[in-house]
Formats: structure tokens, C-alpha cells, sequence
């Protein structure tokens, strides 16, 4: 454990707010997503006092953001609460009465969360036709028979045959492809419509995964991932109310915004110039091993620092973010795990074109029936958006429709003007209803992950070659515990990409966030009292 030893300074100082005049340690986090905000509030409230939140942009939330459009707040980022019984998430919310106006229809049972769970999906293909209900019923159960499938190797340790290349897009793809074929009762009509289903219902997979394809996921891995039960919830008054219930406990002194880090001086790397009794200067370490040095160049000095950024600031700026370098093994899993980009498109009309049980509006390309994983040249990311959603009930929303894009289909719509999108999409609602005479919308709304420097992605997946234990190695502190002659726990790592089971989510980010907190908490035991309440991770 490191020694906490009795400031000699004035107790002025911060670092003698501490119980019995023990010195505090000073904790920076990065990042006020809600991995971050857990964090500092956790410490907080187990007696830690000297904490300060560095947040880049100009809010808190991270992937959280809730924008009100209208009378009406839209998700730009986080939509559903996914999983009740024991969703940290989920409590939260309850317990505050944040899901007091929730309708029965947004609480969907399925995999796939909607907007609302009744009504029906219409599968509509780019000739303008809708495809039967009973023969969608009919693909989709194989189809899930599949997916059931992908889970079985990683939970029952089922071997992966060579011919899948350890990927979920292949293996789903040849396996479902050859039921098809190999059903006597079908026409070659229904099989070809069945084939065209298979691609859509993996770009749907792709943007729930936020991969850029089904192919990049990996099939011994898939299943790890796990589902808490019960149904996912949306939140009518914004998942930013969960965001606000956790800034409350931190102090608003305590958060700084539009402070981006620059890079983190760890291991008494970052050393300044001083003179001995002769007058000659030498370098000499600063009082604290690490100096959180932010863009406009103010150092911060820290004992600890909790690293929440996203997976994908790591894959781009992890060699110039951190002094010393992170070790090899730690640079390997952040380069091996995936992260991508899934956007929405929100688009409001003044009427309703669709029927009033209609759900979704699945976009269904039958040319695509027998290719592989459909790459798209720059001119066509169109033909990513797998579907537009109706979002329910139009009493809070109007008549707003929500489409989904993914993958580098989704950086290319984000480099878009709005009038592009909304024409390029409202084409492809004319195509694919056969109603020539749909309107333009009156407004749109987009969100830009990808693009947005501070994030870059929505969130990790586990890509073929990386395992569960990548996201554990991405997630241990520095210095790595055998390093005994260094002071420990220095560099903490939290953000959904560090939990190895909910990863992708908002309470596996809550729950990282807790848990770093947990360390520092578990190492200065001895300073607090016995009875300080633990959060349970």
C-alpha cells in the first residue's frame, strides 16, 4: 500500500482535509461520461476530497446526450436501458422515478431493442414491395436459430470449424444460406427473398454490435457478452436525467469543462529543473508521480488518474497521451479490440405515411441476395442504412422516424450536409414503399460519433482475434503490480471497452467506473472508516 504520510504543509492545503490529518491523495479523472462521473462520485462519497473531472467538451455524458427537439427529447447517443434485475442503470432510474411515464410499449422483451414492441415490421424490398408477414416470421425464427448458435461457442466451449475464419458474419451467413438452399418447399423466388432478408438482418446486427460488419466480430467470443434480464427501457425525459443523478453528487467545482488532456506524465516521468547548495541544476522528479498536462499546457499533479476515454480516442492517440508509453500488452488489446461507429438519423414529417401498425420500415436490397459481405463504393453508403424506426408514442414524438447506419457507410453520411442526407433517405422511403409522393421531412437530426474527436466510435465490440482478455488487460492499472519498487495503482482505465460482460453499455461503463473507484478506495482503507459504504461491482 503507499504510505500516506502527514503533510508538513499549511492545513489550508487541500491535502490535509483527510480524517486525522492524514495527507489526501489527489485523483484526476478524464473524461465526465458516466464511467467517469461513477467514479468521482464513489470517491466522494468514501471520504476522498481532492477530486477533479477534466471533461474536453463543452457537457457532460459522453455517449450520452439528449437533445430536445421540439417538445420532444431525441437520443443522440444511449436509448435504452438494456436488462432490469440488477441494472445498476435500471435502479437508478426506477428509484428517481425516471420511468414513471414509460409505456408498456417501451419496454421491449426482444434482442433487437425498437422503440416500441407492438405494431409490426414491414420488410420492404427497393422494387416497392412489402414481403409477406408470415414468410419474415418464417426467416426471421431461422435466423435466430442461428444466432443461437454463434452463442454456443464461447458459453459451452464448442470448437470453431476453420471455414467460419472465427467470424459471426461468416458462420451466420453460411450456415443460414445453406438452410435456405436446402429447403425443399421453397421457390426460388422465396429463397431469393430469404437471401436478401439474411444481408439486411446482418447490417441491423452490425449497427446493434457497432461493428463495422458481422464478418470483424468474433465467433468464439460473441457469446460472452451477457444480457442482464428483464426488458429494455427508454427513458421519456432523456437517459441525461441518469447523467444529472450522478453529477449531483459531485460538486460542480469538481468538474471542469473544455479542458482536454493532452497527455498524462506518469512513473515521475515529467521532472522539473533545480539548483543544489553549489548552484548547479539538475533535474529532479515533482512532488506527485503523475502531472495530467492539459491542452492549454496547465499541469495538473496527481497521485492517481482514472482514464475513462472511449476505445476509440485510445486507438488513435494512446502513443502521444500517455508518458511513459503503455506496455506492449496493453497497446496489443487496445489494437486488437474493435470499436465503430453506429449512427442514427432522426426525421420528423408533418404527417404520417405509414400505416398505424407499422413499427419500422426494413430496407430489403434483393440485389444483394448472393454476395458476400457487401462492400459499398463512397457514392452508395446509402445502401447501409438497414431501416428507419417509428418512435413511440406520437403524443411525445410527433411523427419521427429513426434510421440507423454503421461502419464507414456512417462516417461517409456524417461527412454529409443535412439536405443531402434528408433527400438521400427520403428517396430511399419512395423506393422502398412505392410511394412516390412521400415528403420531404420538415426537420432532421443526426448524430456523428465517428467523426466527434473527443469519442471517435459508439462503442467496442470484440473483433476476431481479441478475446475477453483484451478488455481485462485494457482495463488494469498501471503501473502492473509487479512493478513493486513504483507507487501503485497510478493509472486506472474505465469506460464500457474495460468490462469484460457489459461491455457496449451504460451500466457496464457505470460499473467500470465504480469499480476503479473501488481500488483506490480498497488500497486506502486505512485512512477512512470501516463502515464507508461500497458500491457492489
Amino acid at each position: 500500500m503507499q504510505s500516506c504520510e502527514i503533510s508538513s504543509d499549511s492545513t489550508d492545503d487541500p491535502l490535509c482535509s483527510g480524517p486525522r490529518g492524514l495527507r489526501q491523495p489527489r485523483i484526476v479523472v478524464v473524461g465526465a461520461g458516466l464511467a467517469g462521473l461513477a467514479a468521482a462520485k464513489t470517491l466522494l462519497e468514501n471520504g476522498f476530497a481532492d477530486v477533479t473531472v477534466l471533461e474536453a467538451s463543452d457537457r457532460v455524458g459522453g455517449r450520452v446526450q439528449s437533445v430536445q427537439h421540439g417538445q420532444t427529447t431525441l437520443e443522440l447517443g444511449a436509448t435504452w436501458i438494456h436488462g432490469a434485475h440488477g441494472n445498476p442503470v435500471f435502479h437508478l432510474a426506477e428509484d428517481n422515478g425516471l420511468l414513471e411515464h414509460t409505456t408498456d410499449g417501451e419496454r421491449s422483451v426482444g434482442r433487437i431493442s425498437l422503440y416500441t414492441k407492438n405494431g409490426v415490421a414491414h420488410y420492404q424490398t427497393n422494387n416497392g414491395k412489402r414481403i409477406p408477414k408470415d414468410l419474415v416470421e418464417e426467416f426471421s425464427d431461422l435466423y435466430n436459430e442461428v444466432y443461437d448458435l454463434t452463442q454456443e461457442f464461447f458459453q459451452n466451449g464448442k470448437p470453431v470449424g476453420a471455414e467460419s475464419q472465427n467470424s459471426v458474419g461468416i458462420f451466420t451467413r453460411d450456415v443460414v444460406r445453406k438452410k435456405i438452399m436446402l429447403d425443399p418447399d421453397d421457390s426460388e423466388n422465396t429463397k431469393r427473398l430469404k437471401l436478401s432478408m439474411l444481408q439486411q438482418y446482418l447490417k441491423v446486427e452490425s449497427c446493434e454490435s457497432s461493428s463495422p460488419n458481422m464478418d470483424e466480430v468474433s465467433l468464439s467470443e460473441f457469446g460472452e457478452w451477457t444480457e442482464i434480464p428483464g426488458a429494455h427501457h427508454v427513458i421519456p425525459g432523456g437517459f441525461i436525467q441518469v447523467v444529472e443523478l450522478l453529477a449531483e453528487a459531485v460538486p460542480a467545482r469538481v468538474v471542469r469543462l473544455n479542458r482536454p488532456v493532452r497527455r498524462v506524465h506518469w512513473n515521475h516521468s515529467r521532472q522539473e529543473e533545480i539548483a543544489d547548495h553549489n548552484g548547479d541544476r539538475r533535474a529532479a522528479p515533482l512532488g506527485h508521480p503523475i502531472q495530467v498536462e492539459c491542452e492549454d499546457r496547465e499541469f495538473i499533479p496527481a497521485d492517481h488518474v482514472v482514464v475513462t476515454a472511449s476505445l476509440g480516442v485510445l486507438k488513435k492517440s494512446h502513443e502521444s497521451l500517455f508518458s511513459p508509453g503503455l506496455p506492449e500488452d496493453k497497446v496489443q488489446s487496445i489494437q486488437k479490440l474493435g470499436i465503430s461507429t453506429t449512427d442514427k438519423i432522426f426525421l420528423e414529417f408533418a404527417e404520417p405515411f405509414w400505416s398505424p401498425e407499422c413499427n419500422s420500415i426494413q430496407f430489403v436490397w434483393e440485389d444483394e441476395a448472393q454476395l458476400e459481405q457487401p462492400a459499398y463504393p463512397e457514392e452508395l453508403w446509402y445502401r447501409k442504412i438497414c431501416s428507419f424506426d417509428v418512435l413511440y408514442p406520437p403524443e411525445r414524438y410527433g411523427y419521427m422516424l429513426c434510421g440507423w447506419i454503421c461502419g464507414d457507410e456512417a462516417l461517409l453520411m456524417e461527412r454529409c450536409d443535412d439536405e443531402t442526407v434528408a433527400e438521400t433517405c427520403t428517396d430511399l422511403l419512395r423506393k422502398f414503399t412505392g410511394n412516390p409522393d412521400i415528403p420531404k421531412p420538415r426537420r432532421i437530426l443526426r448524430s456523428s460519433w465517428g467523426s466527434n474527436p473527443y469519442i471517435r466510435g459508439s462503442y467496442s465490440f470484440t473483433r476476431v482475434g481479441s478475446s475477453g482478455g483484451d478488455v481485462e488487460r485494457l482495463g488494469m492499472p498501471l503501473p502492473y503490480a509487479e512493478s513493486t519498487k513504483a507507487p501503485p495503482l497510478q493509472v486506472l482505465f474505465a469506460g464500457e471497452a474495460t468490462h469484460r460482460k457489459y461491455y457496449s453499455t451504460t451500466h457496464g461503463a457505470l460499473l467500470s467506473g465504480q469499480r476503479e473507484a473501488t481500488r483506490l478506495i480498497d488500497m486506502y482503507q486505512d485512512l477512512y472508516n470501516a463502515d464507508a459504504t461500497k458500491p457492489n461491482v
